[in-house]
């Protein structure tokens, strides 16, 4: 714990009066929002940007910064005055325009919008997750980069700061992360919870009664206690008591830290503070004028900045300058020290992938008979020897998911090494039983965009992380889900482990790529796809099972990426390739019961056409000429997928027809099951011919 002595100055308590006065003045104009918190906590917010964190306003994705998530994503106004404060390039003009269309600040943080938010927040924990994530990727890049220096001591080590109040601390979602984050020794977490018990119902007693501070003991974490209420007797907002706090937790090098830091909502509002009226409504005209003449400003101005912002910028701007300078200099002597390091960051930094990489893909050969999630980890493993910023692994299935790098160590904490190659840096990720918060986490290491995680489970649940998977395409963020088990070919495991409406489900978020391959070398080819784009997320969809290998390893380079082409063509009667009267559709192991079906119908006489489409995300990219030519508007079109039938009417057209799955299945062999509900070449074929005969 420090020993030099530590106050904020009259200019900084001015400054914090004014970022009170703007939360309220922005909510009231907006007539809508969550003024309490950014009311109550400005303080805290102030005393991180201007005296706590390393940042820098005029580069925000500077490297070396600290990050800081915002995960009461609502009291979005708590960052965004700082954000104008510190010279992030937000002006009083932008707060005022609070949750308008088009203002740099939305109702709550969304990232790639508004300079220095790390992260997109708003449902609750999910920021927390990030955070757990951004400290995780934090020590990998350390080891990844700069593995000689001790920890603590890279370039590349900086803190993760997160705020979260009660509505997180509820979320299963917090446990779930905070749980992993004390069992791997995250030393560079720091948490401050604002324990203020007021929810949008009123007293979190009616809902909440447990104490998280024994909660984070038990989950490994350091707990620091400041309380601004003096035990409910009275209110002062001790910034020094605060800032020893955050002291002593940066140098707590082997647990995450959390402060809890008891405050009363909305304070110093005259009738409002510690209320739920305060939480998520504009707290009206008498209260906000109250408030001002409480904190010494006009209560008849508004937005009025106390002619501080010279002082605020001006200070961000000499902390920023400092803390670049010693950066930059000990970054120079790291580039001069390790010109292969060097070499490696420049090409993340600019999302090349690595040379070799083509050439390390695995291939089958045609009629072999494999597993997807088979071959992919044998993917996984080939690619990892050249790429060596790929880390991953499963929510406690890494031997059902192949999820890991062969000969890779796992990423644990030096306490809870195994083998040889376990330790702080290791690759194999091991997420236990958490498929959301994996998901969050995953988020938070894609968010600082110089690594590649991966994460997998079971595709049923899947429905467990899909609030993380969303967050993802919203945010454009290059994470990847490995989701196996993928269809009633799961087999005796029964209805609970067999997923029916999932890829539907997961094809109706937005700026999500669902790519499920149909043999070993479209695995091959998926991956490879899914890693050479940046902006989206994917999940690649894999078989438990034994599939055909029907696709060249060719013809799967040449085809996957455009997300539909045609595998086996149309043929006559002189097996000459010939226009086809039938295209059938199909994905994953079903492209094997489309090829089958195929030649049921070429027998009979009908040019029958195999489509593949490892990703209808990708195939709606390319231009409409190649749609046509894959799809022909005169063929009888007939999709073949083991889930439910909604979104292939649009493919397939109002002749065409769909084979589908729109019921649960059951507890038998998955073989059985498949051949019960029809996806067989005979029905396939059969369906087709009835389709035919409507025409």
């Amino acid at each position: 714990m420090s020993t030099e002595p530590f106050a904020l100055t009259d200019d900084d308590l001015t400054a914090i009066n004014v970022s009170k006065a703007l939360a309220a003045d922005a909510v009231e104009k907006a007539g809508s929002g969550h003024p309490g918190t950014p009311i109550s906590l400005a303080g805290v917010a102030y005393l991180l940007y201007q005296y706590e964190m390393k940042g820098d306003p005029a580069d925000d994705r500077w490297l070396g910064r600290d990050r800081f998530v915002l995960s009461a994503g609502h009291a979005s106004m708590l960052q965004y005055a700082q954000l104008a404060l510190a010279g992030y390039g937000l002006e009083i003009e932008d707060l005022a325009a609070l949750r308008t269309a088009g203002s740099l600040t939305p109702g709550h943080p969304e990232y790639g919008h508004t300079k220095g938010v790390e992260t997109t927040t708003g449902p609750l924990g999910a920021g927390f997750s990030n955070a757990v994530g951004l400290a995780m990727a934090a020590r990998f890049e350390h080891g990844l980069l700069d593995p000689a220096a001790p920890a603590g001591e890279s370039v590349f080590d900086h803190y993760v700061y997160t705020v979260l109040g009660d509505g997180c601390m509820q979320e299963g979602v917090t446990s779930e992360a905070a749980s992993l984050a004390g069992t791997q020794e995250l030393g560079n977490l720091i948490a401050i919870y604002d324990d203020n018990d007021i929810s949008i119902e009123g007293n979190t007693d009616i809902a909440f009664g447990e104490d998280p501070s024994a909660r984070f003991e038990a989950y490994g974490w350091q707990v620091l206690d400041v309380d601004w209420t003096n035990g409910g007797t009275g209110y002062a907002e001790d910034y020094t008591a605060l800032h020893e706090a955050l002291v002593a937790a940066r140098a707590e090098t082997t647990r995450p830290s959390l402060i809890r830091l008891r405050t009363v909502i909305a304070w110093p509002s005259p009738t409002k503070q510690g209320t739920e009226g305060s939480h998520g409504a504009k707290l009206g005209a008498e209260e906000v004028a109250g408030l001002k003449e409480v904190l010494g400003l006009d209560p008849e101005a508004s937005f009025q900045t106390a002619g501080i912002l010279g002082y605020t910028r001006e200070h961000a701007a000499a902390r920023a300058r400092a803390a670049r300078e010693d950066w930059d200099a000990r970054f120079e002597e790291w580039k001069a020290a390790n010109p292969q390091g060097a070499a490696l960051l420049a090409r993340l930094q600019a999302q090349e992938l690595p040379e070799g990489l083509d050439e390390a893909l695995p291939t089958w050969e045609v009629g072999a008979s494999v597993a997807t999630r088979a071959a992919s980890g044998k993917v996984l493993s080939a690619i990892g020897a050249v790429m060596p910023e790929l880390w991953g692994g499963s929510a406690d299935l890494a031997g059902s998911n192949n999820t890991s790098i062969a000969g890779a160590g796992s990423f644990l904490p030096a306490s809870l090494a195994q083998k040889e190659g376990d330790g702080p840096y290791g690759r194999v990720l091991h997420f236990g039983i958490r498929e959301h918060a994996m998901g969050g986490i995953l988020n938070g290491i894609a968010l600082d965009r110089l690594t590649r995680a991966y994460g997998g489970t079971f595709m049923v649940f899947s429905d467990y992380m899909r609030p993380a998977v969303r967050l993802a395409a919203l945010m454009g963020l290059d994470t990847t889900f490995v989701w196996t088990h993928d269809s009633i070919g799961v087999g005796e495991d029964g209805p609970t482990h067999q997923p029916v409406e999932h890829l539907a489900a997961l094809r109706a978020i937005p700026g999500l790529d669902v790519v499920r391959p149909g043999d070993a070398n479209e695995a091959a080819a998926a991956w490879r796809t899914i890693l050479s784009r940046r902006s989206r997320p994917a999940g690649i969809v894999l078989s438990r099972q034994n599939l055909p290998v029907t696709a060249s390893a060719q013809a799967a380079a040449a085809g996957v990426a455009k997300g539909a082409y045609t595998l086996l063509e149309a043929t006559d009667c002189h097996d000459e390739v010939t226009t086809p009267v039938v295209v059938l559709i199909a994905t994953g192991s079903e492209v094997g019961v489309a090829a089958a079906a195929r030649e049921v119908l070429q027998e009979a006489g009908t040019p029958t056409r195999v489509v593949s489409a490892p990703c209808l995300e990708w195939f709606a990219e390319q231009d409409e000429a190649y749609r046509a030519e894959v799809l022909p508007a005169d063929a009888v079109k007939v999709s073949v997928e083991a889930g439910i039938a909604m979104g292939w009417r649009e493919i397939v057209g109002a002749s065409g027809a769909v084979v589908s799955l729109d019921h649960f299945g059951a507890s038998a062999a998955g073989t059985l099951l498949f051949e019960e509900y029809g996806f067989t070449g005979e029905n396939v074929a059969a369906v087709a011919k009835e389709a035919l005969a409507q025409l």
